[in-house]
């Protein structure tokens, strides 16, 4: 009877879980008229990296790295970090910022920059660190890509390496890294190469296979060469594509060639509204129609032709959180959450407090690709399976009573949603070990 049952069932639809995408925001540490602190509780649950904006030096030094919750006591602050992690999200402190300088001028301060960093990340629990060095904390003193000569930026990276290894080493699992430098630091390389001009290029190479995801900011930029030998302005489509498939496809340099990165290492970062950044705002639409081109799922939006698609891009960035939660940034709030999730075609349900306690399916601890048994009252059902990050990763009917879950399906929490209008009817939640 059970193998004639088990012969029946039916897997409509699945969406492998795989890494990405992601809608990475930073957070601020400090109360803005404009965009005011926001609690950690309080982020919208489509964002799946937060960044911690800032760690910054102490006073009187550009390499002992302090933090603190402006707004919010620790105790709390680590039990939001506690939630998010229950969530699925991941949480990294991001370093420096525009108006810190972070500088290495000797082996004794690049130490005490790992010590006081790794005593950071201990403390709240970071994921991760984010590197947001911005003027001076960053500039190409010689040498090449491949070979820098500047003994600060060296040490930097060094320092990144030990703080990598020490992490890994504590926590039994690999530090997460993201850098987000302006476009002048990075594109800007293919015009000039020295200064603030490719300043990043060099780090990013050194550190390219420990790091996740770059997101260099399309905004507050002045205009910036493609691959093609145009130039383009930000704000448009073609700023989008072209300084995106630039680091798709790497590009040369007085200095050396910068090879391409990986699709699921590159996230575009833009403003959340016209009053995040000082320019380079673009309209959701223009967003839509430039990503979906890149990723090969819409026509051409502008001028630039890209070489090829890049279906596995990493995500959104946006600068910030707080700015995407004032409703009169974009005369709506989660304007840039809400594009993120409209491209990539998520969808994403907040999982019940309520659903271990209703669970009206078994088992509940299983494998990928074991069956499940459901006491609908609908023996044909349709449901959604939602992720720890309330996304849908793939849809069953159950027939009979029985489904066959995916076998792409990771380890961890999911929930079983009603697919039809009341979504919110939980009918359980079960875990794959």
């Amino acid at each position: 009877m059970r193998a004639t049952i088990l012969s029946t069932c039916i897997l409509i639809a699945i969406q492998a879980k795989t890494q990405g995408p992601d809608l990475i925001g930073y957070w601020h540490n400090w109360n803005d008229g404009a965009a005011p602190y926001l609690e950690l509780s309080e982020v919208d649950p489509r964002y799946t990296i937060i960044e911690i904006s800032f760690a910054v030096p102490a006073a009187g030094t550009t390499y002992n790295m302090v933090f603190e919750p402006a707004e919010t006591s620790p105790s709390v602050f680590l039990a939001d970090i506690a939630a998010l992690h229950a969530q699925g999200r991941k949480v990294l402190i991001s370093m420096g910022g525009a108006n810190a300088t972070v500088q290495l001028n000797s082996d004794g301060e690049r130490d005490q920059f790992v010590i006081s960093m790794l005593s950071i990340m201990a403390a709240y629990d970071f994921d991760g660190l984010d590197i947001d060095l911005e003027g001076s904390s960053v500039t190409f003193a010689g040498g090449t890509i491949s070979a820098p000569i500047g003994a600060s930026l060296n040490r930097l990276i060094d320092a990144v390496n030990d703080i990598a290894d020490a992490f890994e080493a504590a926590n039994g699992v690999a530090m997460m890294l993201t850098m987000a430098p302006e476009t002048a630091y990075v594109q800007g390389g293919q015009s000039a190469f020295g200064g603030i001009w490719g300043a990043y290029l060099p780090i990013i190479d050194a550190l390219r296979e420990r790091l996740d995801i770059l997101q260099v900011q399309l905004y507050n930029s002045g205009s910036m060469y493609g691959i093609d030998g145009a130039i383009y302005t930000q704000g448009t489509a073609d700023f989008i594509v072209s300084q995106t498939e630039a680091l798709l496809q790497g590009f040369n340099t007085s200095g050396g060639s910068f090879a391409p990165l990986p699709p699921e290492k590159v996230a575009i970062g833009l403003p959340a509204c016209p009053s995040a950044a000082g320019g380079g705002y673009t309209d959701p639409a223009v967003v839509a129609a430039a990503v979906n081109y890149l990723r090969g799922t819409g026509p051409q939006p502008g001028s630039y032709t890209r070489i090829s698609t890049y279906p596995s891009l990493r995500g959104l960035m946006t600068w910030s959180i707080n700015w995407d939660e004032v409703s009169s940034c974009n005369n709506s709030s989660a304007q840039f959450a809400q594009s993120f999730e409209d491209i990539f075609g998520l969808t994403t349900v907040v999982p019940s407090n309520t659903a271990h306690a209703t669970n009206a399916i078994w088992p509940t601890v299983l494998r990928a690709g074991d069956v499940m048994y459901t006491a609908s009252s609908n023996p044909q059902e349709l449901f959604m399976v939602m992720d720890a990050l309330g996304r849908s990763v793939a849809q069953l009917r159950s027939q009979g009573g029985t489904m066959t879950l995916p076998t792409t399906l990771e380890p961890g929490r999911y929930w079983l949603r009603s697919a039809a209008s009341d979504r919110t009817r939980v009918q359980g939640s079960f875990v794959i070990e």
